[in-house]
């Protein structure tokens, strides 16, 4: 199996089986991302304490597999993590799929399952829908 193949693997796993997908208990802060070039639409669910720490973090919604399979890959990455981490997170993410070096020392784990996408220019928006729909819940007060 080649990289190509595992990078496929791991989108196709995600779409068919989404991690933390539905609406949680508790969450205080809520965003929503559509993409009307081909309908993808979301919901993000955050549960941020006062420590800024990213204690629940889910979606609901539907869309093609890369959106759905980014924003599973996403809230698998970011469930627990400090805030800080989820911006630095997004610039590099965000650089990964529009053919930009990422950040030194950000390691974007299975995310870089979806570096591929920057090929199709058409489909970034859809592998970013949730991190700007995470972007907007963030900067929510």
């Amino acid at each position: 199996m080649d990289l190509y193949d595992l990078y496929q693997e791991v989108i196709v796993d995600h779409n068919r089986s989404p991690r933390n997908f539905g609406k949680p208990e508790g969450y205080n802060r809520i965003a929503e991302g559509f993409n009307p070039l081909c309908g993808d639409r979301l919901t993000l669910y955050l549960r941020v304490d006062d420590t800024g720490t990213i204690e629940d973090i889910a979606f609901e919604g539907e869309g093609c597999a890369i959106s759905v399979a980014s924003a599973s890959l996403m809230t698998e990455c970011l469930k627990g993590q400090p805030v800080s981490k989820a911006e630095a997170l997004f610039g590099s993410f965000h650089k990964l799929v529009t053919g930009g070096e990422s950040e030194p020392g950000v390691d974007l784990g299975k995310l870089a399952a979806l570096a591929g996408v920057r090929e199709f220019p058409s489909r970034v928006k859809c592998a970013t829908l949730c991190w700007h729909a995470l972007k907007s819940a963030l900067n929510e007060k």
